[in-house]
């Protein structure tokens, strides 16, 4: 497992102001975006908070981060809520980054004549980020609408960024789900091509009939019901980073992030950031039926969700973006 410190607050800790550690399930991926922008723009720092974001090399690695108590909140997909919930662990999204995956299937250039469909992934390699991870749910259910069995298969766990890279150039993997910028990197040089495309609202609703949320903010219902006020200041702040991301290009967002982000070409990051910008909420809240969509497509291939009674609601809220939206008009309207 991979867990590395990648970037600190900057601002004074005082006194009254613990440190909250946010697991980030690969801070430089731009699906997970919001969390090193929040922090870029300040907008913890305004709230008050002295918040440590650390990357994690796969969501089910931040999620077991979490449960632990080494972390108070994760930055990952929102599926997990619902695998957790399964396992008797609760936890809840406060702010919904993401109505899209943001995922790309993509085949190598060495096998695309021979893969054309989902269905050609029979008896393949399959690059996921990791076991039990959100890429590996949606390579399973993709494989499954296209008639395939789990067994048909093989998965292979790759980090995303070079190792992924290296693995499919050299052939360890013939096909993969990974996103930007790792994705971008392959495509451009002609590596790679496109299988199936989770990029957008429209193109997941293609694939799979249903609206698939993405990257999210969660924490534990237990820390949530001790730290209310910590966990409305969080939501406050990345709720101002999605009305900002709403409002502003892909190339004035990539103004706000660090160099090394862009893996040396930024022209390249903007362009796939500005395909793929609709993947986000404007306001951090969790679009209509990607819940029920979300759990459809987990208890396809999970005997122990279809088994269980999974309570949706406790999966999500809303009511601290209500909180913050009313904050951040009193705000703008004091600034008038």
């Amino acid at each position: 497992m991979t867990i590395a410190v990648v970037c600190l607050s900057v601002f004074p800790m005082n006194a009254a102001s613990a440190a909250i550690t946010i697991i980030v399930s690969g801070l430089e991926k731009q699906i997970y975006l919001p969390a090193i922008l929040t922090e870029r723009l300040g907008y913890f720092a305004d709230e008050g908070l002295n918040v440590r974001l650390i990357s994690a090399t796969a969501g089910v690695e931040a999620q077991n981060e979490l449960l632990t108590g080494a972390a108070q909140g994760v930055v990952g997909f929102y599926d997990h809520t619902i695998v957790l919930q399964g396992r008797g662990n609760y936890v809840i999204s406060l702010v919904q980054f993401s109505q899209a995956p943001g995922e790309m299937e993509l085949v190598a250039e060495q096998s695309a004549d021979r893969i054309t469909s989902p269905s050609d992934l029979k008896g393949r390699r399959l690059g996921v980020v990791g076991l039990g991870s959100s890429t590996d749910f949606l390579t399973r259910y993709i494989a499954l609408l296209n008639g395939l069995k789990f067994g048909d298969y093989r998965l292979v766990p790759i980090e995303a960024g070079n190792q992924f890279i290296d693995a499919m150039m050299q052939g360890k993997i013939e096909a993969g789900m990974t996103s930007d910028p790792t994705a971008g990197r392959l495509l451009k040089s002609g590596n790679a091509k496109i299988l199936v495309d989770l990029r957008t609202p429209e193109s997941t609703r293609a694939v799979i009939g249903g609206c698939y949320p993405g990257a999210a903010f969660y924490v534990q219902t237990s820390w949530l019901a001790a730290h209310k006020e910590e966990a409305q200041k969080l939501t406050t702040a990345f709720v101002r980073t999605m009305r900002y991301m709403a409002a502003h290009s892909a190339a004035e967002i990539a103004d706000n992030l660090p160099d090394d982000y862009f893996e040396g070409n930024k022209s390249l990051y903007v362009e796939r950031l500005a395909e793929s910008k609709t993947m986000f909420t404007v306001d951090g809240r969790m679009p209509a039926g990607c819940p029920e969509t979300t759990l459809k497509v987990l208890s396809s291939f999970s005997k122990s969700l279809r088994e269980k009674e999974i309570d949706l609601n406790k999966t999500y809220t809303g009511k601290f973006i209500d909180i913050a939206e009313t904050s951040l008009l009193n705000s703008e309207m004091n600034k008038k």
